[in-house]
């Protein structure tokens, strides 16, 4: 398997339909005002903004991307915009040559490289670990 281009991804194709799933489980929750699936970016993925009602006045806006392939790997890509500037992490399954291919980067940059993790096999699981870790983030934000 050869490694990706630095673009986050992987060698395998995009599979729209746990990314359509997701779209529609994110989307019948009140935290999301807006799922879509799009390649607007170059890249198939999910683009979800979260409802600005969950988040102090401090955040602008707050999305997530999400790229899941036909291999299980994946990215999730959180991001924060504040008035001042940017807060970011990303959970991330790919082959690379800067981490393991389970690994994490952490806010508020989400540099690389970033930590070696290891996170859940199922879709389902991994988007109940980011969602829990979001949660947390929010909390964080109120008790400022």
């Amino acid at each position: 398997m050869v490694p990706p281009t630095g673009d986050g991804g992987s060698p395998a194709p995009i599979d729209r339909p746990i990314l359509k799933f997701l779209q529609t489980r994110l989307q019948a929750t009140r935290q999301v005002s807006r799922a879509t699936v799009t390649d607007t970016s170059g890249h198939l993925e999910l683009h979800v903004v979260f409802a600005s009602s969950y988040y102090p006045a401090v955040v602008e806006e707050a999305q997530l991307t999400v790229r899941w392939y036909m291999n299980d790997d994946f990215k999730f890509h959180y991001r924060e915009q504040q008035v001042d500037h940017t807060w970011e992490c990303r959970w991330d399954r790919h082959p690379n040559p800067h981490n393991t291919r389970d690994h994490f980067h952490p806010p508020p940059t989400a540099p690389t490289p970033g930590e070696d993790a290891s996170w859940p096999d199922d879709h389902r699981d991994v988007v109940a670990l980011v969602l829990d870790e979001i949660e947390d983030r929010i909390t964080t934000l109120w008790s400022k």
